[in-house]
This record gives structure tokens, sequence and C-alpha cells, in this order.
């Protein structure tokens, strides 16, 4: 499905990103694995490449232009021209109500979570538009459509990043850039771990299948998101939630 490709994972070190590089990965694409945890990078890196899979690592914060740009030329240099983008890195940020949020948290959150979207498009939209063809997934959330309470910046974040993926499908439509996002609901990720017990019953308890989500399944649809299969796809948000999302 993805022979010839190459493609760039952000947050690939564990979760959904790292259940999508391999998924990319066994589709027949080449993969560029980031994270800024370097320690966990290298492991996964090293799992998928025991598997014979083409990939390669740089560690990066997505928030910060400079790792961005070294990200891509990484990629370019390693694998050549890109064809793929899945913007997944995200963190779930503080879990409280609005009046606790410092600003601190509100900015961290913001350069995750959605600053990193605008600034690995950015980097490599002009590639693409010179090649006229593209294939860019941005990782959203069902809390970007529906908010969940105390966690504000997160839903915030997450319903602009699918603004954002609106906006620039309608963009480069006319270039061969196809641009989607998808909104999961509670995925068994380690992201699971930075949230309270409480937390976790409230979003699980809305879902009518009455359970997670695993990154497999996830991958799967980003996968089919960014292949040729997916044609006539573009500027959808698409849910993955388990029957919880009500628009």
């Amino acid at each position: 499905m993805l022979e010839n490709k190459v493609a760039i994972v952000t947050g690939a070190a564990k979760g959904i990103g790292l259940a999508t590089a391999e998924r990319l990965a066994r589709e027949g694409a080449s993969i560029l694995m980031a994270d800024l945890d370097e320690k966990e990078l290298n492991r996964a890196a090293d799992l998928l490449r025991e598997k014979g899979h083409r990939v390669g690592k740089a560690k990066c914060d997505v928030g910060r232009r400079d790792d961005v740009t070294q990200m891509v030329r990484a990629a370019e240099r390693e694998f050549g021209d890109i064809h793929i983008l899945i913007n997944n890195a995200g963190i779930a940020g503080p879990v409280g109500p609005l009046e606790q949020v410092s600003d601190e948290d509100w900015e961290a959150v913001m350069a995750v979570d959605l600053k990193s979207v605008y600034l690995c498009c950015q980097a490599v939209l002009p590639g693409m538009k010179a090649r006229r063809y593209g294939r860019i997934v941005n990782v959203a959330s069902i809390a970007g459509k529906e908010g969940n309470p105390n966690m504000v910046p997160y839903s915030t974040a997450k319903a602009a990043v699918i603004g954002l993926t609106k906006a620039l499908a309608k963009e480069v439509a006319g270039h061969g850039i196809y641009v989607n996002a998808i909104s999961p609901a509670v995925i068994e990720t380690p992201m699971l771990d930075t949230v309270t017990p409480e937390q976790v019953q409230y979003m699980v308890q809305r879902i009518p299948m009455g359970r997670t989500g695993r990154p497999e399944e996830v991958a799967a649809l980003i996968c089919w998101l960014a292949s040729d299969e997916a044609s006539f796809t573009t500027r959808q948000c698409v849910d993955i939630s388990g029957g919880r999302a009500t628009y």
C-alpha cells in the first residue's frame, strides 16, 4: 500500500505513534520516528528494525522550529522526499479546574499539541507542493469536539488542530495534498498514566462500546488516510471513539 513512500511520525516512541510507525512500515513505507524521549525512541526504533523495517530516528522537540527543521532534514537525508506526515505528538497537560492552570501549563500544552502541528506542516509543505503529492494526518481528540471538563488546555488545543486541518486542507487540495484529522476517544496508551483515575473513568463511561481503544486500531485508520486508497478524502475529522462522538 505504501511502497516507496517516506513518512515522518511524531511522538513515535510509544502508544499511537509507535503503533502507527509500525503499521506504515509494514505497508512498505520508510519511517522517520521522532520523539523527545531519546531513551524510549531508541528502544522503539530498535524494535522496528529487528522486525526488518526501514526506520530512522530523530530526537525532536516538536514545539521548537529549529528542532522540526532538523527532523525534516534528517528524514530527507536518510530516505529522500517526504510523502507522509503524521502529527501525533501530544501531552495531556494538567488535570484540574481552569483557575488552577498556570501560564506555563497552558503554554506547554499549546506548544506540543498545537504549535507542533503548525510547525511540522509548514516544514514539509514546500516539498509536497513541488511534487504535487502529500498526505498529512493530524491526531486530534474527541476532547476537541466535545470538551473534557478539567482538561481545558488539552481540549482547546485539540479543537484548534481540527480547525487547522480543515483550513489547510482547503488551501492545498489543488496541489495534490490531502489533510485529515482523527479524533480518538480514550486509547490505552501511556498518556493515561498522566491523568487521574477519576478522569479516565469519566471518559470511558461515555463510550457506548464500554472500553478503551487500542493503538493498533487507531494506526489502521491513520494508515488508510495516509494511503492512496483515501483518494477522495480530505478536510475530514474522522472519529475513532467507540461510538462516543455525537457529531
